[in-house]
């Protein structure tokens, strides 16, 4: 048992053999895959591959790159999307001041209305979260005090005070291939102490493809390299990590489950 827990199947590089990428997923044990929105033109797409592909969900949300495009998305908007059972998270939404690719405060209100819809509906939101640690931080705890939601810091490549301040909040932490990287020196050691019951997989497929599949394009069948690495780091025997990191992903997005 696998789980990939960000993944774009209908991006470019994939979204054109959409078909053979899942069946390579698959025959490495992938048994689940969260399809990831990251703009408003998006969320048809995304949602239909989810309820074609019965191992496929999907979430709704707008990425900090493209928040001054999505001004008129509220939390409101977030929220009715969300009604679909195969809609399972809120996002991604979260904050990037490395690109700037649209404006800090128009990021910060965006991720805010992705966490009241997180909080809305029950559903976990996925964070990104680049140079902006305090930020982020501050943001996510400010809203916790307003009431209780779930999630996901996804593709952690941030600091190890910002990860143990994010599952004191009670959040998971998920790994992408980056960790096998010859230069994630930092990231290697954040990721092998991680408690178990908190700790998730991905690809960020098309992207971030792990060691051995450097220069391809990232898919879900290489989550299973990065669960490899990772057992290795943390000296635990690489199916039952597998099998821990894929139950739970299915106890964070609990519509998986269903």
């Amino acid at each position: 048992m696998l789980a990939d827990s960000h993944c774009h199947l209908n991006y470019e590089g994939l979204a054109e053999v959409q078909d053979a990428v899942l069946a390579r997923a698959r025959a490495r044990g992938v048994t689940a895959m969260l399809n990831i929105a990251t703009r408003e033109c998006e969320w048809d797409a995304v949602l239909a591959t989810a309820e074609a592909q019965a191992d496929v969900w999907a979430t709704v949300g707008i990425h900090p790159h493209e928040a001054d495009a999505h001004a008129h998305v509220d939390a409101a908007r977030l929220i009715a999307r969300a009604a679909h059972p195969r809609i399972a998270g809120i996002g991604e939404s979260g904050l990037d001041y490395h690109y700037d690719h649209s404006d800090r405060a128009r990021q910060q209100a965006n991720f805010r209305a992705h966490i009241v819809a997180a909080r809305e509906t029950g559903l976990p939101i996925v964070v990104h979260t680049r140079d902006a640690e305090d930020d982020t931080f501050a943001i996510l705890a400010d809203e916790m005090g307003k009431g209780a939601y779930s999630g996901v810091i996804h593709c952690f490549t941030a600091s190890s005070d910002f990860a143990d301040k994010a599952l004191e909040l009670g959040f998971y932490i998920s790994i992408s291939g980056i960790v096998t990287f010859k230069n994630a020196r930092d990231l290697q050691a954040i990721a092998a102490r991680l408690p178990i019951d908190r700790l998730l997989v991905e690809t960020d497929a098309p992207f971030l493809a792990p060691v051995p599949h450097r220069g391809k394009p990232g898919e879900p069948a290489f989550v299973a390299d990065t669960v490899a690495l990772l057992a290795k780091l943390r000296g635990e025997d690489v199916t039952e990590l597998a099998s821990r990191t894929a139950e739970n992903f299915h106890t964070l997005f609990t519509r998986t489950r269903a």
